[in-house]
């Protein structure tokens, strides 16, 4: 089975998005299945709007039937709603042909917190891009729910996993007053980091990521540690050197953060919310709070061993097996001679 993921959502952007497609193409390999991804390397990009980080591709329809043509995929999933996305899912209504989409981020809190513009109209508007979906694919039970009472059909799950190869716990120290209480993502303001920051903690408070409001926050916020984005090892090492994982976002729709921080041994604290509540639960591996700082505290008394337990629940290779039924039950597995149409017999070129 070959599956053609279209994203706007790639590398160099360091987020979950971009995680999870990446390690549930690494796992879909022992499920006999290959993922092939169509994404903003192949066209030029520009600048996103007060997140000069970030890019977005500017595809144009030729190009983007090319690309597919030649990746001759049994079956297609939308990964993200940006440009590609929007591409995509035009040449597979042109063409009639089924397709998956998933729900990564919650864009109408997003786009609040930066312009004045109705969560309700956002909503709307993600209804409309998933309507056609064979499958909308959600990473927890809560937020299927949710999406159904929005709205939308066809929802599903796909569950998300944690590469414990990479984060477990080491011996690691960041040379800082203990207790450290670490936060990992994008510095934005939806992520809620202020939040973290004005806490009255002991030791040292610590942000790894970047993102458009690092540099503000640097000003604002001279005793904490900013470390900027880290990947790899050196993410690896910096989860298991931290005491509590603080998770202050209230708008993440799973947060993969929080599993690689219970892998490397290290707890959490987080809000009450959909994300940290979907993850964590009642299991007595973090501490979910309305008083962040009660939380944080009462987290340093949490078992580094049970954490681990629990992080070995979630594997990538339960998520891609999870992904690739969905994809054959509800987006038409078909052999590949048989899988997309020959739009022209000139030559053939992928970028």
């Amino acid at each position: 089975m070959k599956i053609l993921i279209a994203t706007d959502a790639w590398h160099p952007q360091v987020n979950g998005v971009v995680r999870t497609l990446a390690m549930t193409a690494e796992a879909a390999k022992a499920h006999h299945a290959e993922i092939a991804f169509l994404t903003p390397q192949s066209f030029r990009t520009f600048a996103m709007p007060s997140y000069p980080g970030l890019r977005l591709a500017l595809p144009w329809a030729a190009k983007v039937a090319r690309l597919i043509e030649d990746a001759h995929p049994d079956s297609i999933h939308i990964a993200t709603e940006g440009p590609i996305g929007l591409a995509v899912r035009r040449y597979c209504r042109k063409h009639k042909l089924p397709f998956t989409t998933s729900f990564h981020t919650r864009f109408p809190d997003y786009v609040s917190a930066r312009l004045p513009v109705r969560e309700s109209w956002v909503w709307a508007m993600l209804r409309r891009f998933h309507r056609d979906s064979a499958a909308v694919m959600a990473a927890t039970p809560a937020l299927a729910n949710e999406l159904r009472s929005r709205g939308f059909r066809n929802v599903v799950l796909w569950p998300r996993g944690v590469d414990t190869t990479l984060f477990h716990p080491r011996e690691a120290d960041l040379g800082l007053t203990r207790p450290v209480f670490l936060c990992v993502g994008r510095v934005a303001v939806e992520k809620n980091l202020e939040a973290f920051l004005d806490l009255d903690l002991p030791g040292t408070k610590v942000i790894v990521g970047d993102g458009p409001a690092r540099a503000s926050l640097m000003r604002n916020y001279p005793q904490a540690v900013f470390l900027g984005a880290q990947q790899g090892e050196e993410l690896a090492k910096s989860y298991a050197a931290a005491d509590v994982f603080v998770f202050p976002s209230k708008t993440d729709t799973f947060g993969l953060v929080l599993l690689e921080a219970l892998a490397s041994g290290t707890p959490v604290a987080a809000f009450p919310v959909a994300g940290p509540r979907d993850v964590i639960g009642q299991a007595p591996v973090g501490v979910l709070n309305d008083d962040l700082q009660k939380a944080c505290l009462e987290a340093l008394r949490i078992s580094r061993q049970d954490c681990l337990e629990f992080a070995a629940r979630y594997t990538w290779e339960a998520s891609a097996r999870a992904f690739i039924e969905n994809m054959a039950d509800f987006n038409g597995f078909r052999p590949q001679s048989e899988a997309m149409p020959v739009l022209s017999e000139e030559p053939r070129f992928v970028a």
